[in-house]
């Protein structure tokens, strides 16, 4: 049964499912022994009875003035204000109540268990406690280990103080349980830290409960449960044939063993058919049976033993154990996919494929007409006719109409009743292609109306691009696939690895904070490289110089080296441009702009500007609006029906229109007619 959704607009932006899970709430900070609740896309879980609170309350806590439902603020800088509960004295986690009357603020729950000043007993401490309502530093007395500073409950006959979570339990979580996975001794509640004895992990699912701060534990034993397992344990036994044809049961144990799923090793309550000697980790239960990866082109299939295979996973690139589980393609001897790999979230888009037809689709770009003559799909109107490349004459008159870059020395189809033309490479790239940077099959896209951004080199483009919603790569960057030999690197393929961190493209331009790059996985070898990198022409033209240029992937020289286009001085041991007697070191930034994958003849349109997208192949170049500087690049914008209103790139044209004091965004000057007035 599908999931309802929900739109909670002070909780999350966007629709949420409901869902049923006994994780601590990103709406509350708490756990509640009721499971209904609502996952946003971003894994963030909020209890329904959070998710559903009013707008706006009368609270016996503040009885003067109205509660009203309120995001947690944000400073300028966008950082989280930090501010507290006026009840418990605990930091607001995210939606709270608040007067901005009284300047008061309660979060979510204690709106709804709101803590009592007095409690006379309880099982924690048999006298009489008070709650404070000043922030302090103190040892709780229940020895949980926590140090926050917030408000105590106070014994004033002892004079101890403990935390109000310590003593105070709304929800009349049992302090003590008996559970089937642990019959020798009943199982105690604990709240903060675990014991120094302990890992700190759930014996069933290994999840850390150290961030949970509830949780159950028998000390004889050292034998601990997370909140989830001590209510809705995993069963102890299962018949589940997409694992294993055999029923499993659960070992509650620690103990090294290698699953037979994925070949990884485990040391913690495996399931396990003892007729087989068959074991399986929790989260490998569940592995689909027919699934399409992004790193091939064919669907591949689960099999239980991968059998003799000299293979590595083509993922990851490591060697596989063939006697485990995994992925092959029936279509491609020898393609196998570890099982955890195939299931990784930047790989499958989640999407289980057994049982739904494998529909043959025509993915081919065009139709041979005959030997030297096709009928392309983006140019449906003529045929095209193949021109091969002698290597020596170069083609600077043409572009081809996919990567926009000069046909140069290229073998390309151009038309017989137009100037419409392709490289012959890139009029070969497939309708449809998987792409590692996108779980979702793309789709070769001709419009040619706008601009885009691609999402792997972040390159402005209006040439044809591969999409899928709203991610969109241009044709050069969706040419990269695994494995990637780049003439930078030729001793060793180069191989996408997704990361967290922002990398430095250390072999290429030099770059800070690159999110997407191509790695070298040999050992030793720390080869890194950007997508923007990785596809810059190798020889372009520039009115520098009559001879093609060719790019250098730098070089250990001594003395300076200068650039003839910016007049600068260049390091000759990042990549840069030469010519023929390679007597230039042209910076590749002055050689290409950020208008180079910008067709000239087309317009750009911004904000209801328009701009001409033109050759600068003028005697005297024209001095750019923006940087009010010569215009150095090749291809520049011009401001139609203007005489003299140029600019030298995007950056440029962008910064004119986002100023303030510009006649791009002031008032009643955004159409183009208007901005032409003002540049006459």
């Amino acid at each position: 049964m599908d999931s309802e959704k929900v739109f909670r607009p002070y909780f999350h932006f966007y629709f949420m499912k409901t869902c049923n899970s006994l994780r601590k709430g990103d709406c509350c900070g708490h756990f509640k022994s009721t499971s209904d609740g609502y996952l946003s896309d971003g894994n963030f879980f909020y209890h329904k009875k959070c998710g559903d609170s009013p707008e706006s309350i009368q609270h016996p806590s503040h009885s003067l003035h109205t509660l009203k439902l309120r995001h947690k603020p944000w400073t300028e800088d966008k950082l989280l204000v930090p501010n507290k509960c006026d009840i418990c004295g605990k930091n607001i986690v995210s939606v709270h109540y608040r007067c901005e009357t009284c300047d008061f603020d309660m979060d979510l729950y204690c709106a709804m268990y709101p803590p009592p000043d007095v409690i006379n007993s309880s099982e924690t401490h048999q006298h009489k406690l008070t709650l404070l309502k000043e922030k302090t530093e103190f040892v709780c007395a229940a020895k949980c280990g926590k140090t926050n500073v917030e408000f105590p409950y106070k014994c004033h006959e002892c004079d101890s103080a403990f935390h109000i979570d310590c003593v105070w339990n709304p929800l009349n979580h049992p302090s003590e349980v008996n559970h089937s996975y642990h019959s020798l001794h009943p199982l105690k509640l604990f709240r903060g830290l675990v014991p120094d004895y302990s890992d700190g992990k759930c014996r069933l699912c290994g999840r850390e409960v150290i961030d949970a701060g509830l949780f159950y534990h028998c000390s004889s034993c050292n034998f601990t449960l997370d909140w989830r397992c001590a209510l809705e344990p995993p069963p102890q036994s299962l018949l589940d044939l997409k694992a294993h044809d055999h029923q499993l049961t659960l070992l509650p144990r620690l103990f090294s063993f290698t699953c037979n799923a994925c070949g990884l090793k485990g040391y913690r309550s495996p399931y396990m058919c003892v007729q087989c000697d068959f074991m399986i980790h929790q989260d490998c239960l569940g592995f689909p049976r027919i699934i399409n990866i992004n790193r091939h082109d064919h669907r591949v299939s689960r099999v239980s033993l991968l059998g003799v295979v000299k293979s590595v996973c083509g993922v990851c690139r490591r060697k596989v154990d063939w006697t485990c589980g995994g992925f092959s393609c029936h279509k491609c001897p020898g393609y196998v996919v570890h099982s955890k790999c195939a299931t990784r979230n930047d790989v499958w888009n989640g999407k289980e494929l057994e049982g739904v037809p494998e529909e043959e689709e025509d993915i081919e770009p065009y139709v041979v007409i005959d030997d030297n003559t096709i009928h392309h799909f983006s140019h449906k109107e003529h045929y095209l006719r193949l021109h091969h490349a002698n290597g020596i004459l170069y083609e600077e008159n043409k572009r081809c109409n996919a990567c926009i870059h000069l046909i140069g020395l290229k073998s390309f189809y151009g038309c017989i009743d137009c100037d419409f033309t392709l490289h012959k490479s890139c009029a070969e790239f497939p309708k449809k292609r998987w792409h590692v940077l996108h779980n979702e099959r793309l789709t070769l896209v001709t419009s040619k109306i706008g601009f885009f951004w691609c999402d792997a080199c972040h390159r402005i483009s209006n040439g044809i691009r591969y999409m899928h919603g709203d991610k969109k790569f241009d044709v050069m960057c969706s040419s990269v696939s695994e494995p990637f030999v780049h003439q930078s690197h030729p001793d060793h393929p180069l191989y996408y690895v997704p990361t967290n961190e922002d990398i430095v493209c250390i072999n290429g331009c030099n770059r800070s904070g690159v999110a997407k790059v191509l790695r070298c996985i040999e050992d030793d070898c720390e080869f890194v490289l950007c997508f923007e990198c990785a596809t810059l022409p190798q020889v372009v033209k520039h009115r520098i110089d009559n001879h093609p240029l060719t790019l250098c992937y730098g070089e250990e020289a001594s003395g300076k080296y200068w650039c003839d286009i910016c007049e600068k001085e260049t390091n000759p041991k990042t990549w840069f441009y030469t010519c023929k007697d390679n007597r230039a070191s042209l910076h590749t930034e002055c050689v290409l702009g950020d208008t180079t994958w910008l067709m000239p003849g087309s317009t750009l349109k911004y904000f209801e500007i328009s701009f001409e997208v033109v050759l600068n192949k003028s005697v005297s170049r024209p001095l750019c609006r923006g940087c009010k500087s010569h215009c150095m690049y090749a291809i520049i914008l011009k401001v139609p029906r203007t005489t003299g209103t140029y600019f030298c790139s995007v950056n440029c044209m962008f910064g004119s229109c986002g100023s303030s004091n510009s006649s791009f965004s002031r008032s009643g000057a955004g159409r183009t007619d208007r901005y032409i007035s003002k540049m006459k």
